[in-house]
Protein backbone atom coordinates (compact mmCIF):
# COMPACT_ATOMS: atom_id res chain seq x y z
CA UNK A 1 0.00 0.00 0.00
CA UNK A 2 1.10 3.17 -0.90
CA UNK A 3 1.88 5.43 2.48
CA UNK A 4 0.40 8.79 3.30
CA UNK A 5 0.81 11.39 6.27
CA UNK A 6 -1.17 11.16 9.18
CA UNK A 7 -1.43 13.70 12.18
CA UNK A 8 -3.22 13.02 15.28
CA UNK A 9 -3.45 16.16 17.45
CA UNK A 10 -5.38 16.60 21.02
CA UNK A 11 -5.27 19.66 23.72
CA UNK A 12 -2.18 18.08 25.24
CA UNK A 13 -0.25 18.35 21.64
CA UNK A 14 0.91 16.24 18.90
CA UNK A 15 -0.10 12.35 19.64
CA UNK A 16 0.84 10.98 16.52
CA UNK A 17 2.94 12.20 13.19
CA UNK A 18 4.33 10.22 10.74
CA UNK A 19 3.41 8.23 7.54
CA UNK A 20 0.40 5.25 7.61
CA UNK A 21 -0.75 2.82 4.73
CA UNK A 22 -4.34 2.87 5.94
CA UNK A 23 -6.81 4.79 8.73
CA UNK A 24 -9.67 3.02 10.18
CA UNK A 25 -11.88 5.44 11.99
CA UNK A 26 -15.15 5.44 14.21
CA UNK A 27 -17.38 8.37 12.36
CA UNK A 28 -20.70 9.05 14.13
CA UNK A 29 -22.18 7.39 10.86
CA UNK A 30 -20.19 4.31 11.12
CA UNK A 31 -16.40 3.34 10.16
CA UNK A 32 -14.52 4.87 7.08
CA UNK A 33 -11.20 3.44 5.76
CA UNK A 34 -8.82 6.25 4.55
CA UNK A 35 -6.04 5.30 1.89
CA UNK A 36 -3.24 6.60 -0.36
CA UNK A 37 -4.96 9.53 -2.33
CA UNK A 38 -8.56 9.57 -0.82
CA UNK A 39 -10.50 12.14 -1.81
CA UNK A 40 -11.09 15.48 0.38
CA UNK A 41 -13.15 14.42 3.51
CA UNK A 42 -14.53 15.75 6.88
CA UNK A 43 -15.70 13.63 9.43
CA UNK A 44 -17.12 13.69 13.37
CA UNK A 45 -15.85 11.28 15.44
CA UNK A 46 -17.46 10.24 18.51
CA UNK A 47 -15.54 7.69 21.08
CA UNK A 48 -14.39 4.73 19.25
CA UNK A 49 -11.21 3.34 18.13
CA UNK A 50 -8.92 4.13 15.16
CA UNK A 51 -6.94 1.69 13.69
CA UNK A 52 -3.62 3.03 12.22
CA UNK A 53 -1.24 0.38 9.64
CA UNK A 54 2.20 1.19 10.36
CA UNK A 55 5.00 -0.92 8.56
CA UNK A 56 2.35 -3.08 7.70
CA UNK A 57 0.88 -3.65 11.17
CA UNK A 58 -2.12 -2.29 12.36
CA UNK A 59 -1.70 -0.39 15.46
CA UNK A 60 -5.35 0.52 17.72
CA UNK A 61 -6.05 3.31 19.78
CA UNK A 62 -8.80 4.76 21.81
CA UNK A 63 -10.51 8.75 20.43
CA UNK A 64 -12.57 10.39 22.58
CA UNK A 65 -14.45 12.88 20.05
CA UNK A 66 -13.04 14.65 17.63
CA UNK A 67 -12.72 15.63 13.88
CA UNK A 68 -11.31 13.50 11.04
CA UNK A 69 -10.29 15.91 7.91
CA UNK A 70 -8.79 14.10 5.00
CA UNK A 71 -7.02 16.76 2.67
CA UNK A 72 -4.71 16.40 -0.41
CA UNK A 73 -1.41 16.53 1.05
CA UNK A 74 -1.86 14.55 4.58
CA UNK A 75 -4.85 13.21 6.63
CA UNK A 76 -5.76 14.96 10.36
CA UNK A 77 -7.14 14.17 13.76
CA UNK A 78 -8.06 16.27 16.00
CA UNK A 79 -9.08 14.50 18.67
CA UNK A 80 -10.28 15.70 22.37
CA UNK A 81 -8.36 12.60 23.67
CA UNK A 82 -6.44 9.88 21.92
CA UNK A 83 -4.19 7.04 23.56
CA UNK A 84 -2.44 3.52 22.38
CA UNK A 85 -4.74 0.89 23.49
CA UNK A 86 -1.58 -1.12 24.45
CA UNK A 87 -0.14 2.11 26.98
CA UNK A 88 -3.85 2.53 28.45
CA UNK A 89 -4.12 2.28 32.58
CA UNK A 90 -6.43 -0.42 32.72
CA UNK A 91 -6.87 0.03 36.25
CA UNK A 92 -7.84 3.60 36.06
CA UNK A 93 -10.10 2.79 33.25
CA UNK A 94 -11.70 0.34 35.36
CA UNK A 95 -12.20 2.47 37.88
CA UNK A 96 -13.43 5.37 35.50
CA UNK A 97 -15.94 2.78 34.82
CA UNK A 98 -17.15 2.34 38.17
CA UNK A 99 -17.49 5.72 39.15
CA UNK A 100 -19.52 6.41 35.99
CA UNK A 101 -21.95 3.79 36.45
CA UNK A 102 -22.13 4.39 40.39
CA UNK A 103 -23.41 8.27 39.35
CA UNK A 104 -25.54 6.75 36.57
CA UNK A 105 -27.60 4.85 39.43
CA UNK A 106 -28.27 8.23 41.09
CA UNK A 107 -31.83 9.46 40.30
CA UNK A 108 -30.95 12.76 41.06
CA UNK A 109 -29.19 13.23 38.47
CA UNK A 110 -29.72 16.10 35.89
CA UNK A 111 -30.08 15.97 32.25
CA UNK A 112 -26.67 17.63 31.89
CA UNK A 113 -25.39 15.49 35.01
CA UNK A 114 -26.53 12.36 33.02
CA UNK A 115 -25.81 12.82 29.70
CA UNK A 116 -21.71 14.01 31.47
CA UNK A 117 -21.97 10.37 32.79
CA UNK A 118 -22.99 8.42 30.26
CA UNK A 119 -20.41 10.20 27.98
CA UNK A 120 -17.55 9.20 31.03
CA UNK A 121 -19.07 5.61 30.50
CA UNK A 122 -18.89 5.07 27.34
CA UNK A 123 -14.98 6.64 27.32
CA UNK A 124 -14.31 4.41 30.27
CA UNK A 125 -15.96 1.32 28.15
CA UNK A 126 -14.28 2.86 24.99
CA UNK A 127 -10.55 2.49 26.29
CA UNK A 128 -11.41 -1.10 28.15
CA UNK A 129 -12.18 -2.25 24.41
CA UNK A 130 -9.09 -0.73 23.15
CA UNK A 131 -6.46 -2.09 25.43
CA UNK A 132 -8.21 -5.51 24.84
CA UNK A 133 -10.54 -5.85 28.04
Amino acid sequence: MTPFKLQIITPRGVFFKGETENVIARTTVGDVGILAKHEPYVAALGIGKVRIKIDGQYRLAAVSSGILKVGLDKTTILAQSCEWGDKIDVERAEEAKKTAEKRLSDVSLSANEHAVAEFKLKRALNRLDAAGK
